[in-house]
């Protein structure tokens, strides 16, 4: 027979384990949303230059062989590492200038770049493209922010939400931007 010690100490540890997953699930690690991690692309690459993984080596992206999913990783790190200009040139190499993940970077690094007119119109793209991209909905809201647009950045914080994204970096980030404040 279990003492009452004993069964309380196998219950808590099964919460603890269940809420420690359920935490990973939701997080950085599992959210296709979140920042990317370094690579040589912005640890040794100068220029302007991407990492080629199979070549072991910097490349000229533009005469390089690589695909517009390799491109969009290399432009989306120069981007969160604040080469905007080195994303824009990357993301134009991209041979589907349509696909949602390349419109909503070129947003992200023009209007980072100072150019916001120019990176509102792509996030618009990417959302012409697909309407449940919810990091280009986190993007444009961000973007509303630092226009003045407290509604409208609300508005887009409930369209993550109402797409299954309120467990990801893309929601999180709008909502700490919008100073943690939930109004629905």
């Amino acid at each position: 027979m279990f003492s009452k010690g004993f069964a309380i100490t196998a219950v808590t540890a099964g919460l603890l384990l269940t809420f420690s997953t359920e935490t990973w699930a939701a997080g950085t690690e599992n959210d296709d949303t979140a920042p990317p991690p370094k690579t040589e692309t912005t640890t040794k690459c100068k220029n302007g230059k991407v990492w080629d993984k199979d070549k072991k080596e910097c490349v000229n992206a533009k005469k390089s062989s690589l695909n517009d999913d390799q491109l969009f990783q290399a432009a989306r790190e120069f981007a969160y590492a604040g080469q905007y200009q080195n994303a824009i040139n990357v993301l134009k190499l991209a041979k589907n200038q349509d696909d949602p993940r390349i419109l909503n970077y070129l947003g992200y690094s023009n209007r980072k770049a100072g150019r916001m007119q120019v990176g509102m119109n792509y996030y618009h793209k990417a959302l012409q493209q697909d309407e449940n991209y919810i990091l280009a909905r986190s993007y444009m809201g961000q973007a509303l922010l630092e226009q003045g647009d407290v509604q409208a950045a609300r508005v887009q914080l409930v369209e993550i939400r109402d797409r299954g994204g309120e467990n990801t970096w893309a929601y999180r980030s709008l909502l700490q931007s919008l100073n943690g404040y939930r109004q629905y």
